[in-house]
């Protein structure tokens, strides 16, 4: 388990000694693994070369509204599919599943075409809508809300409660860790996208950080400054371990529910 520890901490490290290492020190022969000397003129360069702090807001508006937002959509379509009885149920839940087969690169050109026709290009809107509806999130939630018992719910139509009552106060409580884990999956797809992002937001105001951190490889005289580049990664990587580690407990316990739940 230590060996294991090991090699998946190391690419980490390196990445965080490469960020604090002067250009010239970066190649040099045998290499270190702790800088000497410690500098920040990568994060400093960095911050020149791109607009850090609109596209860091830009990357983080996203991944926290994209989130919230396929949340909501995902609880409710599983709701629908869990607790609800109606016709042709299961088929159409088949049918949803069969959407997670198709490569998203596929869908890229329609979605493109959709989203221009809507006049959504170079906007929030094109980078948030198209990713609120997922199929694996419908997927994982559904399948904690079938492990769910019924007497609650039962009580609570009783009681005079409705549907709505009873997925927002009974059925959303009572499934915070498989929340949270499809919190955790959908914010690290949405903060490291690339190639969406790519296509629909090209100018400096609505551009993500995966995006801006891209132009760092081919400088002018088309030699990839390292440091900055791994600099870049260091700051891309941070608030996907902060997000990690506030929802740990509940992220392990929502995988291990929704891996035993049929």
């Amino acid at each position: 388990m230590l060996l294991l520890v090991v090699i998946m901490v190391l690419p980490f490290a390196w990445m965080l000694s490469t960020s604090l290492k002067a250009q010239e020190y970066i190649l040099q022969t045998p290499p270190e693994l702790i800088p000497n000397p410690v500098t920040l003129e990568s994060y400093t360069g960095l911050a020149e070369r791109i607009d850090l702090g609109r596209t860091f807001f830009n990357s983080m508006f996203v991944a926290v509204v994209g989130t919230i937002g396929q949340i909501i959509v995902a609880a409710m379509a599983a709701f629908a599919f869990a607790r609800m009885q109606w016709r042709g149920r299961n088929t159409v839940f088949l049918l949803y599943l069969v959407t997670m087969m198709i490569p998203s690169v596929v869908l890229v050109i329609p979605q493109f075409i959709l989203v221009r026709s809507l006049g959504w290009i170079n906007s929030y809107m094109a980078l948030i809508v198209p990713p609120l509806f997922s199929a694996f999130g419908t997927f994982l939630l559904r399948q904690s809300f079938l492990g769910l018992p019924k007497d609650f719910e039962e009580a609570a139509f009783v009681d005079g409660a409705n549907y709505f009552t009873i997925f927002w106060r009974i059925i959303l409580p009572l499934s915070q860790p498989a929340l949270a884990t499809l919190a955790v999956f959908s914010f690290m797809g949405l903060w490291n996208a690339y190639l969406w992002p790519l296509f629909v937001a090209r100018r400096d105001v609505v551009m993500t950080l995966p995006v801006a951190l891209a132009t760092l490889q081919a400088s002018p005289r088309a030699l990839t400054e390292w440091n900055m580049v791994m600099a870049g990664a260091v700051v891309t990587v941070l608030p996907i371990l902060l997000i990690y580690m506030l929802a740990q407990r509940w992220f392990v316990s929502g995988i291990i529910s929704g891996g035993i739940k049929g």
